[in-house]
């Protein structure tokens, strides 16, 4: 049973039409004759489409026979985890996150709830058509014995423990499980993508099979069915919880660009709440190592979002490879990001130097200016605030790159989900949020 014939039904939303040559022609002609001049076009969406319902356990049943015994009323969603060109018009590969999980609160505790824990995350590959984004393909993410990875936690103390749909019961830690994020596709036809748990870099089969999980120095994890090389940067242990990298870009070479979602816990949580700075790392996938490390400093977070003041709510969700060493960059929060561009420069390479050893004090994340401070923070300009542009829907976490003045946007709708008790009724079916899987197409008038 192949993904796209598992379609409950398309939604579809309207797509705004252009103004007739004749009739701009005609409104111009009936201008005054001091009439100040037309501005120039600001971006703009030109195209929207939308995903369909597609039943969560079917779509995985379909993938891995047997992996989701009851979905709860949840469509297949998580879609907008990353967005990456398939090679046709139109085409692209995406992937799915760890799955549909919330958190509600008991006793005064929040508890990270997995409503579908059986879930695997996928590869999918889909087509926007018309107004309508169809599943043509999909891969399952599997061990090296082809079993279901799962989007759940790998260790007891370090991730945040798993418990079922109404936070009554414990899951168990899976090592295999991946909070799957970014994805590129290799020329070989093997895919890379990033995980936040590790956080960590994985390169996947042309067929959905881990090869190996590429983690920070240190971090132990044993039990899985799969390699696992000790080879990042063991400062990356001090990832932010669900907070590890996010965004990921191929660059020309070959070469990858990691993201690292939002700034590290150096010393402690409190200093990565209030940091403004976070890093980039890159990999050379010839030589399996890390090469490079770089500054990325956010904007005031009440600059990315008006409405927004708290600082850790800043995080990069996608990073595009624009050519050269050039990297478009995504700033956001839940509700607003904006684009920007930077450039990748070797002077800026803070790799194994002090702000890589946890006992330098200040840390980087510490420091209010860095660049005053001798580190070399990459230079970064505004290409687009999304918060300014009609059509976009929020929580946009995959960016790529159509042409040179087109961009495909998606969202994360996190499968309908909504946090708290009322996300699933009295019968354990989800309360859908409404939120659908979304992909847009920006037009930049300027271009990129």
């Amino acid at each position: 049973m192949s993904p796209h014939a598992i379609v409950r039904r398309s939604v579809r939303r309207p797509v705004a039409a252009g103004v007739p040559l004749a009739v701009a022609v005609a409104l111009v002609a009936a201008g005054t004759a001091g009439a100040a001049p037309a501005k120039v076009q600001a971006a703009h969406v030109t195209r929207t489409a939308t995903l369909g319902d597609i039943p969560l356990g079917a779509f995985s049943n379909a993938l891995l026979p047997g992996t989701v015994a009851d979905d709860r009323g949840v469509d297949l969603g998580g879609l907008g985890s990353d967005i990456y060109p398939a090679g046709r018009k139109g085409e692209y590969w995406t992937v799915t996150d760890r799955g549909p999980n919330g958190q509600i609160k008991v006793s005064g505790t929040k508890r990270r709830t997995f409503p579908v824990p059986g879930f695997d995350p996928a590869i999918v590959k889909i087509r926007v058509s018309g107004n309508t984004v169809k599943v043509l393909d999909a891969l399952p993410i599997t061990t090296s014995s082809g079993k279901a990875v799962t989007g759940l936690p790998n260790q007891q103390g370090r991730d945040e423990a798993p418990y079922s749909y109404d936070a009554q019961t414990a899951l168990s830690y899976d090592p295999n499980g991946l909070d799957t994020e970014g994805v590129v596709r290799a020329a070989d036809g093997s895919f890379w993508l990033v995980d936040e748990y590790g956080p960590s870099l994985v390169h996947v089969s042309a067929r959905g099979k881990v090869l190996t999980r590429y983690v920070p120095k240190g971090l132990r994890l044993t039990g899985a069915d799969y390699p696992v090389v000790e080879s990042l940067p063991a400062v990356l242990l001090h990832r932010k919880i669900n907070r590890g990298f996010e965004g990921l870009a191929q660059l020309p070479g070959g070469d990858l660009v990691m993201a690292l979602q939002s700034p590290l816990s150096l010393p402690d949580g409190d200093a990565g709440d209030a940091s403004l700075t976070t890093r980039l790392l890159r990999f050379s996938t010839k030589k399996r190592a890390v090469t490079a490390e770089y500054a990325y400093r956010f904007d005031p977070v009440n600059v990315v979002d008006p409405g927004e003041d708290d600082t850790s709510e800043l995080k990069i969700s996608s990073v595009v490879a624009l050519g050269g060493d050039r990297l478009l960059v995504e700033e956001r929060t839940d509700k607003a990001a904006r684009l920007q561009v930077v450039k990748l420069d070797r002077r800026s390479n803070i790799l194994g130097g002090r702000y890589d050893d946890d006992a330098t004090s200040p840390s980087l994340e510490q420091l209010d200016d860095p660049a005053a401070s001798g580190v070399p923070v990459l230079a970064k300009k505004l290409v687009v605030d999304l918060g300014t542009v009609s059509g976009v829907p929020q929580k946009i976490e995959g960016i790529a790159r159509v042409d040179h003045d087109t961009l495909a946007l998606v969202n994360d709708n996190d499968f309908g989900m909504t946090d708290g008790a009322g996300a699933f009724d009295a019968q354990g079916r989800l309360v859908d949020s409404g939120i659908e899987t979304t992909v847009v197409y920006l037009r930049l008038p300027r271009g990129i």
